[in-house]
């Protein structure tokens, strides 16, 4: 296809630069707003195009070198290319944009960015293996950035350094196993105490094969799970009895979660991230305080350390359950936990009924819409709200401006993801 020259006005949500040709957008791979490039067409559609960058003819000040050698073939990262620094700013234009256009509301005060260590953050992931036949070799990694192909890659500079640092042992190890072909993902889970890889496999492993994983565990302190079915089969090679947990040392608390649980991704950014939500919500210790999407506790057992009681509700039971069990462990009798579907209708549940003074969110990429239909109730006086997704918390805090008369006081970006185009934020309601 051919190339062309353009100014990059704008970047996607994905990362990638905008421009406009005869009034069509194309979205370039690889351009940074305010530069000019040329560029290569990789594929038209009826309303927009796609290009990838041959030569950048006038650089931005925010452009970078990309620390990892795969930048720009391997799909976990989107933007290395461009000075952390300004990878905040252009995330809090995302949120402030979405706020303005979705949910037709600003915040009075724009917080401050909350960032953690750019490098070496990532505690969990999914990592794709193959067993190239025409290559007579296997890859380990993310997807390439065109989604088709698993990444050649040796090294990580965002994954945990443990794993990050392994990809080549980890990817030869594989390559030797008689069940290679049989082997399609690694999900990486490290808790404080414990770095797990789970290996899915598709038939039963030879005795060789889980002679030599565990071999490899143990000369490289790695816990191995294997999962030969749906997330129920994982189950722990070596040790015998692996247990993850990760540690929140402001509240005393000590949290066990198994490998392919949801926990938040970069730990660092998760103690920051609550010490944040806590600080906004502000509990007092006559306060009762919802805790909605709560999944193992993470916000609701440092809560239930400020609070008179806490409340939290998740719809996967599993997670419902280890979050009872974190609360014994930790001793903390005034958090009580309930499993429901909160994209369902909940108004006749006890839970739903009672009178919260605060409340907290963090749902899913969806949003809140169907519970914000009927909560927060009258008594409340503060709602945070911590969200993956800027287009529904923008449209989220629209229903609670608009419906339920709270006013959005202030909201910020928090850096979860560095070098993703993911926006993770933070936002305060008070009435």
């Amino acid at each position: 296809m051919t190339s062309f020259e353009a100014d990059i006005t704008n970047l996607t949500h994905d990362g990638r630069g905008v421009t406009h040709i005869a009034g069509k957008a194309v979205f370039i791979a690889g351009a940074l707003v305010g530069e000019r490039v040329r560029a290569r067409y990789a594929g038209k559609h009826r309303h927009y195009d796609e290009a990838t960058v041959e030569e950048v003819l006038s650089a931005s000040p925010d452009r970078v070198a990309p620390r990892c050698k795969h930048f720009g073939v391997c799909g976990g990262c989107a933007l290395q290319h461009l000075d952390p620094a300004a990878q905040i700013a252009a995330k809090q234009n995302v949120l402030l944009e979405n706020f303005e256009r979705i949910g037709k509301v600003q915040p009075r005060d724009i917080l401050p960015p909350l960032t953690d260590s750019p490098w070496g953050y990532r505690r969990r992931a999914r990592l794709s293996a193959k067993f190239v036949e025409k290559k007579g070799r296997m890859l380990v990694g993310f997807r390439e950035t065109n989604g088709r192909y698993v990444a050649d890659i040796e090294r990580c500079e965002v994954l945990h350094p443990a794993v990050g640092e392994r990809i080549a042992a980890i990817t030869a190890l594989l390559e030797s196993l008689d069940g290679k072909r049989d082997i399609p993902q690694i999900e990486v889970s490290a808790g404080d105490n414990l770095i797990a890889l789970v290996l899915r496999h598709l038939q039963p492993l030879s005795d060789a094969d889980t002679q030599a994983l565990i071999a490899f565990g143990q000369a490289n302190d790695l816990a191995i799970f294997l999962q030969p079915g749906g997330i129920d089969s994982v189950a722990p090679l070596w040790p015998a009895a692996a247990q993850l947990n990760f540690e929140l040392p402001a509240y005393e608390v000590t949290l066990d979660f198994r490998p392919l649980d949801f926990i938040q991704v970069n730990g660092g950014m998760n103690r920051r991230m609550i010490d944040h939500a806590l600080a906004l919500l502000d509990p007092q210790p006559s306060d009762r305080v919802l805790d909605l999407f709560c999944g193992l506790g993470n916000f609701t057992l440092p809560l239930a350390r400020r609070a008179a009681q806490v409340v939290g509700v998740e719809g996967e039971a599993g997670l419902v359950q280890r979050a009872r069990d974190n609360a014994t462990k930790n001793g903390i009798a005034n958090a009580t936990f309930h499993s429901a579907d909160l994209a369902v209708d909940q108004r006749a549940t006890a839970w739903a009924k009672a009178d919260y003074e605060l409340v907290l969110l963090d749902p899913p990429r969806s949003g809140a819409d169907a519970v914000l239909d009927y909560l927060p109730r009258k008594s409340t006086r503060r709602v945070v709200y911590v969200s993956c997704h800027p287009a529904s918390l923008a449209r989220d805090a629209g229903i609670l401006v608009d419906k339920h008369g709270f006013k959005l006081a202030s909201a910020g970006v928090m850096d979860m993801f560095p070098h993703t185009a993911h926006v993770e934020s933070i936002a305060l309601f008070e009435r």
